[in-house]
């Protein structure tokens, strides 16, 4: 099946049919375009850092060791939101949950997803509006786990996620607390950039969007684009649209 892709920005009065759409197509799917993010060996990692694209210490030593490798397995909810998240036609019910032993609470981590996904340069640009709920029924839920805890929801979907990157099946949003707190050779000290890029990557495949490829030199490196493999010449980004509404997106990966 070939991923979609965003091209254009698109009026409220398609966005019902859109995320209805591509949410159908992300049931079916979401563990094929998944797969994709999941398997980023981590030697790939360590040629970014070779090639100055970062620093040892986000390999190992002291910032990897603030990363606890497992919790108890157990996640405990934010509370449901405030209200709704943008402006649309359509409202996708989304939850937060942290695991036990992250050292993150879910209040403040609930934050920073409400903040990604409520950013005008988010997917609210498609005529969606988000609401976060304390639990089921919710049409995703967003949570922040361990390596080994992401490893093994992600391997409920047939997934390898190799204790280091996250990952999209069924309902579940998978952020993998290494990520969280290491983020990526691209984006160092940038640490809102990448839980934006994180959050909204992973959420585009909940709506069915496939991963895409660097338009251009010099240009914005799509939302939907496996930055951590290379930017192929594009500069970091982290939203899917820019702050006039229009689309930021590269040809689709086969």
């Amino acid at each position: 099946m070939k991923p979609s892709a965003s091209s254009e920005r698109r009026t409220p009065g398609t966005a019902r049919s859109v995320v209805v759409r591509r949410l159908a197509v992300g049931a079916v799917c979401a563990a094929g375009l998944a797969l994709a993010v999941a398997q980023q060996p981590l030697r790939e990692w360590a040629v970014a850092v070779a090639s100055g694209h970062g620093s040892s210490s986000s390999l190992d030593g002291s910032a990897s060791s603030r990363v606890p490798q497992h919790g108890d397995g157990r996640f405990t909810a934010a509370p449901a939101g405030t209200g709704s998240i943008g402006h649309g036609t359509w409202t996708l019910r989304y939850a937060v949950e942290v695991e036990d032993g992250t050292g993150y609470s879910a209040a403040s981590v609930a934050r920073e997803v409400d903040r990604i996904l409520g950013d005008r340069r988010g997917w609210t640009a498609e005529g969606i509006v988000f609401r976060r709920v304390a639990g089921p029924p919710y049409d995703f839920v967003v949570k922040l786990a361990t390596p080994d805890t992401t490893d093994r929801l992600c391997g409920s979907y047939g997934l390898d996620t190799g204790g280091e990157v996250n990952c999209s099946g069924g309902k579940d949003v998978v952020v993998n607390l290494r990520r969280w707190v290491l983020l990526s050779p691209f984006y160092e000290h940038r640490t809102a950039d990448y839980h934006a890029l994180i959050i909204n990557h992973e959420v585009g495949h909940r709506l069915g969007h496939g991963h895409q490829d660097c338009p251009g030199p010099g240009r914005p490196a799509p939302a939907m684009m496996q930055q951590i493999k290379g930017l192929h010449g594009c500069v970091p980004n982290a939203w899917p649209y820019d702050t006039k509404g229009r689309p930021i997106s590269g040809p689709a990966v086969p």
